[in-house]
């Protein structure tokens, strides 16, 4: 089954064509970075027009690229939730008029839901039940992926998500955007342990993530190196932080698997591409013989193609959508 996929969520406009789920035969991508650098970060209405002016185009090269025409394509699918709701709502209505032109079925996917399935085109063998971690600029949880369209959500975090929390950090030390790659970036030529940063633990929840004092930590090392007129010493702060961060995603994840006996583990979302987080995970599971399943890289971040690959079990379990459904900044992954 070919599924042409649209993915439209944020300041990626992207589309893709998947083969049953596991095999992507094209995945293209027009990025906004540098026009959103000037801004620091993503300004919503600048990133709906860009949609607008690209989805024809970047949904015609991935066409072109997998030598398919709409007339070989089986289903279209595009992201509805959770996002931009400008940006959602460009790439599900141009999903919405294929979908009703062609005669085909049209797949709403849940952006999250996809992420996850970033590691179906990484592992083919790879099925469920496993434990993910979730971790992107908005969203940080540990889910139990019961059935591929099934989720139970463990633990999330009680305020900042990860990816926002390496954001703001960057920006606090004056990185460019995108602050989370640029503070990773960085944080290779600096030293891990010359900084501490205190891990929250929250009393409701052994599991559960806490990270605005994260946040607020690392406001206070620049702040007071500043006002004694100290030079930043940016690579390490920004190699302990990461290091920090890394380390705490790490412990938590790791206990809950261990507490609720699961073996296969896999994490997903943008900040799965943190070098951090990817080396000591590969680490402490070799060590506690976890099997463990990361993205490629180029999966990690905003794609179409996990989007199509979820759409093929969403599509498989039923889940059409009609031509009315709308886009929704919020929507549980459940």
């Amino acid at each position: 089954m070919k599924i042409l996929s649209i993915e439209t969520s944020c300041d990626e406009t992207a589309a893709a064509v998947v083969l049953n789920g596991r095999k992507v035969l094209s995945s293209k991508i027009a990025s906004q970075i540098k026009e959103h650098n000037l801004y620091g970060g993503v300004v919503p209405e600048i990133a709906s027009r860009r949609h607008i002016e690209n989805i024809s185009t970047v949904v015609k090269n991935a066409l072109e690229f997998s030598n398919n025409k709409l007339s070989n394509i089986d289903a279209i699918a595009a992201t509805h939730a959770p996002g931009l709701v400008g940006s959602l709502l460009v790439g599900l209505n141009f999903a919405k008029g294929l979908s009703f032109a062609l005669n085909l079925p049209l797949i709403a996917v849940h952006h999250l839901r996809s992420h996850v399935a970033a590691n179906y085109l990484t592992y083919k063998n790879l099925t469920p039940p496993f434990l993910c971690l979730v971790v992107s600029g908005g969203h940080t949880f540990i889910l139990e992926v019961l059935d591929y369209t099934k989720f139970k959500i463990f633990s999330k975090t009680c305020d900042d998500a990860a990816g926002e929390t390496l954001d703001k950090a960057a920006r606090a030390l004056k990185l460019s955007y995108p602050g989370g790659v640029n503070l990773d970036k960085i944080s290779k030529l600096g030293n891990k342990f010359l900084f501490n940063f205190p891990k929250p633990k929250v009393d409701s929840s052994p599991y559960d993530f806490s990270f605005s004092g994260l946040k607020t930590s690392m406001i206070n090392k620049i702040q007071e190196r500043k006002q004694k007129s100290i030079k930043l010493p940016i690579e390490d702060l920004s190699a302990s932080f990461c290091h920090c961060v890394a380390s705490y995603l790490t412990e938590k994840l790791l206990l809950v698997a261990k507490n609720k006996n699961y073996k296969k583990i896999a994490i997903s979302g943008g900040v799965s591409a943190n070098s951090h987080l990817r080396k000591m995970l590969i680490k402490e599971c070799k060590e506690k013989k976890y099997e463990l399943y990361i993205p490629k890289l180029e999966l990690c971040t905003d794609n179409a193609a996990m989007v199509g690959s979820q759409a093929y079990y969403e599509y498989k379990s039923g889940n059409i959508a009609k031509l009315n459904i709308n886009a929704q900044a919020n929507l549980s992954i459940e």
